[in-house]
């Protein structure tokens, strides 16, 4: 048993006619984000440290490095954010690339305190 469509394109498309060039643009970006906020909320509370030792490994770190910077987020409770972000944020505020940054997560020389000061302000990380 099939189901069937009805062909409603020329209704769809008739509507959309009439809209300008500018109005069509922002058709599509509402409709964009209406696809893309759920997988956003999604990715935001859905994360796991599998997934983000994949993407540490992605950005260039073994898996040992991987293993230990993420364990050192998880601890920190910004696991949330996504370790490449955190990883991210941390180089920008240092002035360091980011495998430096990482570097400075793995070694400890950076603390939990440290880490949330990028996301939630307070003491600020000497540069």
């Amino acid at each position: 048993m099939s189901l069937r469509r009805d062909d409603d394109f020329k209704d769809r498309c008739g509507k959309l006619k009439e809209l300008s060039d500018k109005e069509l643009k922002e058709k599509f970006w509402e409709l964009t984000e209406e696809i893309v906020d759920p997988l956003i909320d999604l990715a935001e509370t859905h994360t796991s440290p599998s997934i983000e030792r994949s993407v540490l490994l992605r950005m260039g770190f073994n898996s040992i490095d991987a293993k230990v910077i993420v364990n050192q987020i998880l601890e920190a409770e910004l696991l949330s954010k996504g370790a490449g972000h955190v990883i991210l944020k941390l180089a920008e505020k240092k002035g360091v690339n980011y495998k430096k940054a990482g570097e400075l997560i793995k070694n400890k020389v950076v603390n939990d305190k440290d880490l949330k000061s990028l996301f939630f302000g307070g003491d600020s990380i000497d540069s």
